[in-house]
């Protein structure tokens, strides 16, 4: 069972989203101060923090030490203040993902399940003659390292990772550039397209005026 560290110290806040992660059957510790962490209490396989924490350590601190201690546990981290730089430094100092409040528990809960989904890849993982390093993002053809950009890798990835199912340009922009991209998802397109050329043994099918599939 997926275990979770919820640090935050607005208590009606703590219920709703704890009731949430419930639903999903995640397993749910939660804390209203990084007090735990510090004493040493990491593990847990994804941490959802608030910057702003009564006491003596704040969301950074607690970031920083998580990621000394365990760092292949993923981290989103929420805050209500300056959210530009409140965002830089948390995924500077190697925050996985970032919520502005107030939000919905719902968008959460895909945040927890997108993050989540990249923990259960397989690191190593063989496929058409593709040795697949999760860990080290590093393709293997051959015993050959195979040259990819870092979103050419995120989506392999994401595809070997969901074979067979087909997805919108929408739903790849999504997790290769993030819900914060606001170009033309014209850009799959052309990603997809350096891609194939590079993966020239998998089977990535188009689907006209929606998107693509990796047949496998």
């Amino acid at each position: 069972m997926v275990k979770i560290c919820y640090i935050e110290d607005e208590k009606d806040l703590a219920s709703l989203v704890i009731k949430y992660l419930k639903m999903e059957d995640y397993q749910v510790f939660h804390y209203t101060n990084g007090d735990t962490i510090f004493a040493g209490n990491v593990d847990f396989d994804l941490f959802i923090l608030d910057i702003m924490l009564d006491g003596d350590h704040n969301g950074y601190d607690i970031l920083k030490k998580v990621k000394t201690l365990n760092p292949k546990a993923f981290v989103i981290f929420t805050s209500c203040r300056n959210q530009d730089l409140d965002k830089i430094i948390g995924l500077e100092m190697g925050g996985d993902d970032y919520l502005a409040k107030p939000f919905s528990p719902k968008e959460l809960i895909l945040r927890v399940k997108n993050i989540l989904r990249r923990k259960n890849s397989i690191e190593d993982l063989n496929v058409k003659g593709y040795r697949i390093d999760v860990a080290q993002r590093r393709i293997y053809y051959n015993n050959e390292t195979l040259e990819l950009t870092s979103k050419e890798f995120d989506l392999i990835s994401f595809f070997i990772n969901n074979p067979k199912k087909a997805f919108s340009r929408e739903n790849i922009l999504k997790f290769v550039w993030g819900e914060n991209y606001f170009g033309s998802d014209r850009v799959v397109d052309d990603l997809m397209r350096r891609m194939r050329k590079k993966i020239i043994h998998l089977d990535f099918e188009t689907i006209y005026g929606f998107g693509y599939r990796l047949n496998i």
